[in-house]
């Protein structure tokens, strides 16, 4: 087993200058304000605190009242800005907000060698002889077509279908055929709706899938270390690939690969407006959705814990990051076992001001869980499924399956940054001043 003790003896040092930093950074405020700083400190905050809920304002309203919202979203920053100014502090809170930035960079790269993220085991995999990839020549704006992936695809062997936007096909029984033809991997070049129709089927058949990064975002590409700048790369997997085992949702029968959502934006995908004007289309149904005029009462059950009316509620495969609370980042791992549940119940600027604390907000509940039911005051409910509008009968039942899909990822690939750990003072202290850390 290899020697560590120079990895701990780096944390130890990490941890160490972290907390320096951390202890520093409050310096140069108190150096050139005294005992102004706690009163400038309450500024600062109260001006984020009303920028805040200035934005639950601007988007719960309509007409004149969003307008000055608006305003406020952005005159607040700058009216504590300029005071500060004023007062001839603003070089010291700048100077503290740098130091602040290097105590949380180092708080985390310590943190992230103990106990934090591993990846996902890695086996070894033969190469395939009947691969067959279903290719969506509009994801992406065309990247199909611009990084050549059908051509370069069939070059390397595979059998290629590129699909017709003009001639709507089921994605689902394209890859259950390909299968009862001898197809022994599936693989996909589009969005990660698209990802997860095919993802089913080769869970379903114990089938290798490939995903081949064409798509708009691509959040499941992204935690699988998949390049998504340049999808072609992951063609890299059909001569030179590893298997990994990760674990796949399901909201009814329907599999996703990242997130079922419900509420707010479940009900906003299902307008006919939202392909044509997205922006537009949000502002205009979000007051009456957040408030409660519009959409279903939802009731989470979830971990023993019950959600009552939250507005928005985010179920996914494996939780993202403690730092993420709307789920818009990056996810620890693939193989964890258990569904991320979070619930979203706002009523007031007061609470969304709150939500500063992130999951620590009274409006904001996470949990973690093998299975989630969604119930509502209505009988079927609005779903967005990894960005794809679903209406499906109440109560909806999501639940996790550990290590269903085999997923064939190149040999080599760049990985990107690692999910940032949740910044844990105390555990922090103690790997900075005990000799295991205490977290080991």
């Amino acid at each position: 087993m290899p020697d560590t003790s120079d990895n701990h003896a780096g944390e130890r040092r990490a941890a160490r200058a972290s907390l320096a930093l951390g202890a520093a950074a409050t310096l140069p405020v108190i150096l050139a304000a005294g005992l102004r700083s706690v009163a400038l400190l309450v500024t600062g905050l109260a001006g984020l605190a009303v920028a805040t809920a200035a934005v639950w304002w601007f988007l719960t309203s309509r007409g004149a009242p969003r307008l000055l919202a608006g305003v406020l979203v952005v005159a607040a920053p700058v009216a504590v800005v300029v005071h500060y100014a004023v007062v001839g502090v603003l070089w010291a809170v700048l100077l503290s907000l740098v130091l602040w930035a290097l105590a949380v960079g180092a708080g985390r790269a310590a943190l992230s060698g103990g106990g934090g993220a591993r990846g996902t085991a890695e086996r070894p995999a033969r190469r395939p002889r009947h691969p067959f990839l279903i290719m969506n020549p509009r994801s992406g704006g065309g990247k199909v077509e611009r990084f050549h992936l059908a051509d370069r695809a069939r070059e390397l062997g595979a059998d290629v279908v590129v699909l017709d936007p003009d001639w709507p096909q089921d994605l689902a029984a394209l890859a259950r055929h390909a299968v009862l033809d001898g197809a022994d991997l599936l693989g996909v070049a589009g969005g990660d709706g698209t990802q997860a129709l095919v993802a089913g089927v080769a869970a379903r058949h114990d089938v290798p899938f490939m995903v081949i990064s064409a798509g708009t975002r691509n959040h499941f590409a992204l935690d699988l270390g998949l390049d998504r700048s340049d999808p072609s790369t992951c063609l890299d997997a059909l001569t030179d690939g590893v298997e990994l085992r990760v674990d796949i949702g399901r909201v009814g029968d329907r599999v996703f690969v990242n997130t079922a959502s419900f509420g707010a934006y479940a009900a906003v995908v299902q307008s006919p407006e939202y392909r044509e004007d997205k922006a537009a289309t949000t502002l205009r149904m979000l007051p009456d959705l957040l408030t409660g005029h519009r959409g279903p009462r939802l009731t989470v059950r979830a971990a023993g814990t019950v959600i009552d009316g939250p507005q928005a509620v985010l179920v996914s495969n494996n939780p993202y990051q403690g730092g993420d609370p709307a789920g818009l980042g990056r996810r620890e791992r693939l193989d964890s076992g258990v569904l991320g549940v979070l619930g979203v119940t706002v009523d007031n600027a007061v609470q969304a001001a709150g939500m500063l604390r992130g999951r620590h907000g009274s409006g904001l509940t996470a949990l973690t869980a093998g299975e989630a039911v969604i119930d509502a005051d209505i009988a079927e409910i609005p779903v967005g499924v990894d960005g794809e509008a679903l209406t499906l009968p109440a109560p909806v039942r999501c639940r996790i399956e550990p290590g269903a899909l085999r997923v064939r990822v190149p040999r080599h690939r760049r990985r990107g940054p690692r999910p940032r750990p949740r910044l844990d003072w105390p555990r922090l202290c103690r790997l900075a001043f005990t000799r295991n850390g205490g977290v080991r």
